[in-house]
């Protein structure tokens, strides 16, 4: 994002209606949470956060590793311990990992920010995926495509529960975290009123 877009006026004032609710970012991998993470905190002038990163620390390992070695509820389970942890803090842009939505208790603990779901194209998902560098379990499947549009399946109705929805077509990171930025204020209650005095 462009520096000049970071020291927006409008910014700070959507950053001082926001109260520091944590804002976290949900969608398949592949959809630029973390991409589009980086720039909207340095516009807000929060701080960033990876959840996946946050994880692999904890835990001294690599989250392939983890989902090889454990299995997925070990993984699932250390997630949400993660995000628990996250929750207690105030004024972060969390991207979380594409899965953390299948957990009630994530929920649990999004639910006191505000969640945006990044929704991107099937296509566009397997394109960003097959152009990582990261290990991804998804691309060790033998058929990817079946098994995004599986999860996709699964996920669709829960990213939907977010409670605002950006949806993209390959547009650069910072175009897309203006997005948020423009759309932010639609989800957002009205500050609060101070209370009436007494009669």
């Amino acid at each position: 994002m462009a520096p000049d877009a970071a020291a927006s006026p409008s910014h700070r004032a959507l950053a001082r209606r926001l109260d520091g609710l944590n804002i976290y970012l949900v969608g398949m991998m592949g959809a630029g949470k973390s991409a589009v993470g980086r720039p909207l905190a340095e516009a807000l002038g929060y701080r960033f956060v990876d959840a996946d990163v946050t994880l692999a620390e904890a835990a001294g390992r690599p989250i392939a590793e983890i989902f090889s070695s454990d299995g997925e509820e070990a993984f699932r389970a250390l997630e949400t311990s993660v995000l628990n942890g996250i929750a207690s803090w105030h004024s972060l842009v969390v991207a979380t990992g594409g899965g953390a939505v299948t957990r009630p208790e994530n929920w649990g603990h999004m639910r006191q920010g505000v969640v945006v779901w990044l929704d991107a194209p099937e296509a566009e998902l397997l394109r960003r995926l097959a152009a990582d560098p990261t290990p991804r379990p998804l691309l060790l499947h033998p058929d990817p495509s079946a098994r995004l549009e599986a999860l996709l399946r699964e996920r669709r109705p829960l990213y939907a529960q977010a409670d605002l929805t950006v949806v993209q077509q390959g547009g650069l990171p910072a175009a897309v975290a203006r997005q948020v930025l423009e759309t932010l204020p639609s989800v957002l209650r009205d500050p609060r009123q101070a209370p009436a005095a007494p009669d």
